[in-house]
């Protein structure tokens, strides 16, 4: 009988080849639409593990958003889209538009990264525009502040095209073995003139003016502008494979190390989690996120009036909120404290859950992002 081996998990191989996490776009967890983003708008809005970045003090104004644009025939679902909806032709001269994600060291050093035996990087994926020309993409070490870039072309308006760019192994500056930000991909949108003014096409150190250089293509000069990405691939070679597809729910508890829906109310009344008394007026009670997050997160959730309600000893109670927040656990379990407006007798175990006054599709967040 013929015996399948099955390769082992990690980071090297044919599993999990592809260091980007979400690059077909498919998971969203915040939501599928964010609108008016611009200076001052940095950070995650839409689709998971891609932040959005203006660098300077643009006034270009964009939604992004999961749409379900894609190539056709290459098995994707979702794409990410960036809309501008306000437009400003040129930007100033110190600023720049981009779409980023970040990575950790520990997920990277097997890229020998600052060796003799450093290896290439190869990013590829499907992009469409209505705009032709040459875009600016480009790898950023945070750890030893260096960065390598260079240049897609869209040859055709509104099709999508395939995109590989390799980058040469840098030989300089080992990555931290932890959990922090260690390398940024950054896909350009946008670029002023001094942004884009020195050749970055080799490694070295990094400046303002290496961060897009070959970027040729305004994407913020007009409101009809749109740009699409998906199938992002990163992968430690000299040359692109096919696209790694995951399962969904493997994308999902990915991305979920980063940003996690503890709970969402999704009918009248929803359950949140066990509590007990620790005194007569206080609960404490834990949320278990299932896993370790990237670290201790920051933790968010709906308040309303009466928006939850403590049940035990035959009495329901509402409040506003949970008053307290507290992790005891690392990144794996939240503890939340409930000061009560009626006693309880104490040491008796109680449970919480929205109550029937906070809206549908309230969510309770963890956020552990780079």
């Amino acid at each position: 009988m013929a015996i399948t081996k099955i390769p082992a998990a990690g980071f090297t191989g044919n599993n999990f080849r592809n260091i980007i996490i979400n690059g077909d776009m498919s998971i969203a967890q915040r939501g599928t639409s964010a609108t008016g983003l611009t200076n001052g708008s940095n950070g995650y809005h839409t689709i998971d593990r891609w932040r959005f970045q203006e660098s300077g003090s643009p006034t270009a104004e964009f939604t992004m958003s999961q749409d379900t644009d894609v190539p056709t025939g290459q098995g994707f679902a979702k794409s990410l889209k960036m809309d501008c909806t306000t437009a400003q032709n040129p930007i100033g001269s110190s600023d720049a538009i981009y779409i980023e994600q970040r990575i950790e060291g520990q997920n990277l050093q097997y890229i020998k990264k600052g060796t003799a035996n450093a290896q290439s990087l190869t990013v590829s994926f499907w992009v469409k525009s209505n705009k032709t020309g040459d875009f600016g993409i480009a790898l950023y070490d945070n750890d030893n502040a260096r960065i390598i870039g260079n240049i897609y072309t869209i040859n055709s308006a509104n099709t999508w095209e395939k995109k590989t760019v390799t980058f040469a192994g840098d030989t300089t500056g080992t990555l931290d073995n932890n959990n922090e930000n260690s390398l940024s991909v950054w896909f350009h949108l946008d670029a002023g003139a001094d942004r884009k003014s020195a050749d970055n096409t080799i490694w070295g150190a990094s400046s303002s003016t290496k961060q897009a250089y070959g970027q040729t293509v305004n994407l913020a000069d007009n409101t009809a502008n749109e740009w699409y990405i998906t199938g992002v691939q990163l992968e430690a070679a000299s040359a692109s494979s096919d696209f790694e597809f995951l399962p969904y729910d493997v994308n999902l508890r990915r991305c979920e190390r980063y940003y996690k829906i503890v709970s969402e109310k999704e009918s009248n009344e929803s359950h949140l989690g066990m509590a007990a008394q620790y005194t007569g007026s206080v609960a404490y009670g834990t949320f278990d996120l299932g896993y370790r997050m990237r670290t201790i997160p920051t933790v968010t959730f709906p308040s309303g009036t009466n928006y939850y309600q403590v049940v035990g000893d035959a009495v329901g109670i509402q409040i506003n909120a949970p008053d307290a927040f507290v992790n005891i656990t690392g990144g794996s379990s939240i503890r939340g404290r409930v000061q009560l407006s009626q006693s309880h007798t104490q040491g008796v175990a109680v449970w919480y859950r929205f109550s029937s006054n906070a809206p549908t599709g309230s969510k309770i967040t963890a956020e552990a992002e780079l």
